[in-house]
């Protein structure tokens, strides 16, 4: 009979057993063979020959020679099987090559024929009988083109070449023997169900098995194809398999690599994930589980190292300490253990400063030094590690001692790693770096040659694009800088101001390595006045701007813009540095990309896109998708399951990706080039319309022609602060000076420009826009406490003079105007508390009466709803700002100084957060009064992004807004609401609508009014403030 190759078991029976079954077919039972029940279904018949079938007679002839040949081909092979003769192979070869000789083209049996001899002669090679390995495997390539997919037998036929390839490999161990074997078993085993036989060897230790681990024994290959394989190798290692944990680690390997060579954030997230599954596979006791903690640890430390996330940086210390655990003294891999550790808490003290870890960090390496002696190949690099523990301490102490065993153990780790080592380049920056420091000290001019020399010779080692390169042009720029300092050269400082752009610009270091670099380029152009000052400042913007939208939660992108020594004050210092350069429009652009960054990023997936509509509306609705998709994904990436959090990070990434390949799509539209950029001058202009928006720039550098007392801010919260121990009717002397001061030195030579220069009419609104220090003035409160010359009156104040309102950026004033519906159905809410919930205030006896003064005066046609007491909980309050257009809530309110977006409004059961509010949008709002303490008070770490309850409703839709600055007395709250509301409604009578653009003239009268009234003090007649249009 024809077969594949093996003999499975022998047939003995007569032709009259075989004719008795007449034309019915039967099934022949074998022994089982690797568990495994084999059967045979068979059919007998007699052929009669006629005069007039010939042809069918020879044909016939034929088939009986093909079968008594392969029949005798298969007795020789199971002799050669039993006996080891190799006479046997030898004559089993004979016939199943004349079988092939005779086998006509296109024979239904050819497949099979290829197979029989090809199986021969591989067995005769495994054996070492025979050599000719190239015409064999062609054979089974021939055999399998015979049989494609769907063909029944190709599961076998990919067996049979897999095992050739892989004896190929045993004897001739090259990649691509078992590159090919990888492949095909990924092919044949979904093919191969429990249970049948040829799964049973195909998974086999000659097998499967066999291909895992020689393709798991291969080095690590970061190309392409490389990483393909090791893909392939985990698709045949399925959960449970015994080898999956390391090839999940010979995957993370690999693609670690390729993130080390290209800098792709993507390949790290996929090493970590990969690293994460393997520690999972290894459970407490398990003898690789030091490994896999270790190389998962390895990996978050690399990604804290891109992307300056501390949550990688305390799993990857919790995760070396746990390692080091299982490695006692003794243990082969207790070195790395100690070595890795260290570094993961130098890292840390560079973030905290906690002198502790950096000792500890030192000790650590230490230690790991010593077990590894001279000659140990990894000493090199515990040298290096040691050395910068080292420079780490002399940066913190100066003590010149430990700089100098840090220079001459890099020396040491450099002539370990002779030219061609991979790791060579970091010797040579690390050594340059110790130099530069020495240079610093000593002015030694060959400390410094040396320097600069070790920088460009790392440049010349790396590819154009490898992520290091960053740090040669980082300390290459120090070298220079350093240089330049002692000895004055205009050519030094040109090349440090060279570096220092290659260095941020580089685009496959992370964004934190960058902004680092240009934050440091803008602050020494701004020392030694070199004129590439503005364009490092406009970089460093653009930089955090692509960096905050990496952050999936609010919260995040918050942690993430603090996270950098001198930040805070880039926009104020960008806008003062293009003022000075007699910029004024630059000036105003970067103040405004600088200022109100949270809200910008937040707001991009709210955009309308009605304009889009109009010009595509298959990308307005695809970017609408797209950005549904990523409001949803906000926050997601904060569970504390660091895997999930790592996938849920990993998505949102790709889904900004994806928006920002839509968003460029929609620029490349007629009239949308600028589309979601930061906004031009002209843009901005806008927001001047109605009346000038006056922005004030405080900066370390400059205030340009304002001169600020520097203890004004905090002047004025001292103040504050003794007017609450105050009786109403003691006059406020200190707070009456603290005025006098801003009307004089900020706000008068403003309101001469506008009155003279501009010629505004009196009574003209006007919008403040203030910066850094001007965030918590009341500069609306400017007045002159003085009588006039001719002692007629009092000089008029600000307030006499102009309407002010507030705006947290130009942005948000162009928003909230685009945004005004003309004709829209009004419902008034009012939200108070009076009894919050546990721990959120005391008993407020006054909110329940002002709720119903402002229910009398709100018009009677107006539908109005009253939430209050029991059912002032934080879902209801939420459900009624949406609900409605116009709200006024009276509760207390709470500024979070460390977290501003805690900052909340106290309700029965839990706060009503400012992150609660933010996502509830609200685009029919109009109008809220916010009738509670600190509500406009903004954010004492990132006072330009005016992070506050007020800006949060207008963030949520409300188009105009009245906040606190400071604390409320709500007993006297009242005079203050009811002069409001009179003045706001005067005229509905008469058949008008509620207009929320009248909020600020309506405010400034109300203030107005209680002043003359002489019923409320002065701190409680301010503290209110307009923000909005």
């Amino acid at each position: 009979m024809l077969g594949n190759g093996e003999v499975i078991g022998k047939l003995e029976t007569s032709w009259d057993e075989l004719l008795d079954h007449g034309d019915e077919p039967f099934d022949i039972s074998f022994p089982p063979i690797c568990g495994v029940h084999l059967s045979l279904t068979l059919k007998a018949a007699v052929v009669h020959a006629c005069d007039n079938q010939v042809d069918a007679l020879l044909d016939s002839i034929i088939e009986c020679e093909i079968a008594r040949n392969t029949d005798a081909g298969h007795a020789q092979f199971a002799l050669y099987v039993t006996s080891e003769a190799v006479s046997h192979l030898n004559d089993a070869i004979e016939h199943f090559q004349l079988v092939l000789d005779q086998c006509p083209v296109g024979h239904p049996d050819h497949a099979a024929i290829l197979t029989n001899l090809a199986w021969a002669r591989l067995q005769g090679y495994i054996d070492k009988d025979l050599h000719d390995i190239d015409s064999t495997t062609s054979l089974f390539r021939e055999a399998l083109a015979l049989r494609p997919q769907g063909h029944p037998d190709h599961p076998s036929s990919l067996y049979h070449l897999t095992s050739a390839l892989t004896w190929r490999h045993n004897k001739e161990p090259a990649a691509v023997y078992i590159h090919e074997s990888a492949q095909l078993y990924c092919e044949l085993l979904p093919l191969c169900p429990e249970g049948i036989y040829l799964r049973s060897i195909a998974a086999g230790a000659n097998g499967v098995d066999y291909v895992i681990c020689a393709c798991n024994n291969l080095p690590t290959d970061a190309s392409d194809e490389g990483i393909h394989l090791r893909r392939i190798v985990l698709d045949i290692c399925p959960l449970g398999h015994q080898h999956r944990s390391r090839a999940l680690d010979k995957l993370a390997r690999a693609v670690r690599a390729r993130f080390d060579r290209h800098g792709t954030i993507d390949d790290l997230d996929e090493c970590i994930q990969h690293r994460r599954e393997a520690v999972s596979l290894c459970p407490e006791g398990h003898s690789g589980r030091d490994t896999y903690l270790n190389n998962l640890a390895v990996s978050l430390w690399s990604r804290f190292n891109h992307q300056r996330k501390s949550y990688d940086l305390n799993e990857a210390i919790s995760l070396y300490e746990e390692a080091l655990r299982l490695r006692p003294v003794g243990h082969k891999s207790r070195d790395t253990s100690l070595d890795n550790l260290g570094g993961a808490l130098r890292a840390r003290f560079n973030q905290r400063s906690d002198v502790d870890d950096l000792d500890r960090a030192i000790n650590l390496r230490r230690k790991a030094l010593t077990l590894r002696p001279p000659g140990n190949p990894s000493r090199d690099k515990t040298l290096n590690n040691l050395a910068l523990a080292l420079q780490t301490r002399y940066i913190k102490s100066d003590a010149s001692e430990d700089l100098d065993e840090a220079i001459d153990l890099y020396r040491e780790s450099l002539r370990l790693r002779p030219h061609g080592h991979p790791r060579r380049h970091t010797a040579l920056l690390n050594l340059s770096s110790a130099l530069c420091s020495r240079f610093t000290q000593t002015q030694k001019d060959e400390d410094v040659k040396e320097a600069i020399r070790l920088c460009q010779e790392s440049l010349e080692v790396l590819p154009s694009l490898h992520p290091d390169r960053c740090f040669s042009y980082g300390w290459l720029q120090k070298a220079y800088l350093s240089r330049y300092r002692v000895q004055r050269k205009s050519a030094d400082l040109s090349l440090a101001v060279e570096n220092f752009r290659l260095a941020s610009r580089h685009p496959t270091q992370g964004f934190p390595g960058r902004i680092k670099e240009a934050i440091s380029w803008a602050r020494e152009a701004e020392v030694h006045q070199h004129e590439s000052a503005l364009e490092a400042y406009q970089l460093c913007l653009e930089l955090f701007d692509n960096h905050v939208m990496t952050r999936s939660s609010i919260i995040s992108r918050r942690e993430a813009a603090t996270a950098f020594w001198g930040a805070q004050s880039l926009p104020v210092d960008a806008a003062s540095c293009a003022i000075r350069n007699n910029d004024l429009q630059r000036a105003v652009e970067l103040a405004e990309q600088g200022r109100g960054q949270q809200w910008s990023l937040a707001s991009r997936i709210r955009t309308p896109l009605d304009d889009i509509k109009s010009a595509s509306i298959p990308l307005a609705d695809k970017l609408s998708e797209i950005s549904k998709h990523l409001s949803n994904a906000q926050g997601t990436a904060g569970s504390a399951d660091r895997a999930a959090a790592d996938r849920a990070a990993v998505r949102y990434r790709k889904l900004t990706e994806q928006w920002e390949a839509v968003v460029a799509e929609i620029r490349d539209l007629k009239g949308f080039s600028r589309f979601l950029l930061p906004p031009s001058y002209k843009d901005l202009q806008a927001a001047a319309r109605h009346g000038p928006v006056i922005i004030l720039i405080a900066s370390q550098y400059s205030c340009g022609a304002i001169i600020v007392p520097t203890k004004l801010k905090e002047d004025f919260a001292t103040a504050i602060q003794h007017t609450a121990r105050m009786r109403p009717e003691e006059p406020r002397k200190k707070l009456r000076v603290l005025l006098r001061i801003v009307w004089d030195e900020i706000m008068l030579p403003i309101v001469n420009i506008l009155q003279h220069d501009l010629k505004l009419r009196h009574r003209s609104r006007i919008w403040l826009c203030p910066t850094a220090a001007f965030t918590s003035v009341p500069l609306h409160a400017a007045n002159p406490f003085r009588m006039k010359a001719d002692r007629s009156g009092p000089e008029p104040c600000l307030e006499d003079i102009y309407i002010c309102s507030y705006t947290p950026t130009l942005s948000a004033l162009i928003r909230s105007r685009q945004t005004v519906k003309t004709h829209v159905t009004s419902s008034f809410a009012v939200i108070g508390q009076s009894q919050p919930g546990a721990g959120q205030g005391r008993v407020l006896p006054a909110v329940d009466s002002e709720l119903e003064l402002v229910h009398e005066l709100v018009p009677s046609n107006v539908k109005f709803t009253h939430l209050s007491g029991d059912e002032a909980t934080q879902a209801g309050a939420l459900e009624t700002l949406q609900q409605n257009t116009w709200v006024h809530l009276a509760c207390h309110g709470k500024q979070d100084h460390e977290q501003p977006y805690n900052s909340c409004f106290a309700m029965r059961d839990k706060p009503l957060t400012l992150l609660d509010i933010m996502e509830n949008n609200s685009p029919e709002a109009e109008f809220a009064f916010l009738s509670a303490c600190h509500t406009a008070v903004g954010d004492e770490e990132t006072p330009d992004e005016v992070i506050h309850l007020a800006a949060g409703l207008q963030f949520s839709g409300f188009k105009s807004v009245i906040g606190t600055l400071w604390v409320v007395n709500d007993a006297l709250a009242k005079h203050i609401v009811e002069a409001f509301y009179e003045k706001m409604f005067e005229d509905l009578e008469d058949g008008g609508v509620m207009d929320c653009t009248k909020a600020a003239w309506a405010l400034n009268n109300a203030a107005d009014a209680v002043k003359k009234k002489k019923k409320v003090p002065l701190e409680q007649r301010i503290v209110f403030v307009h923000i909005g249009v």
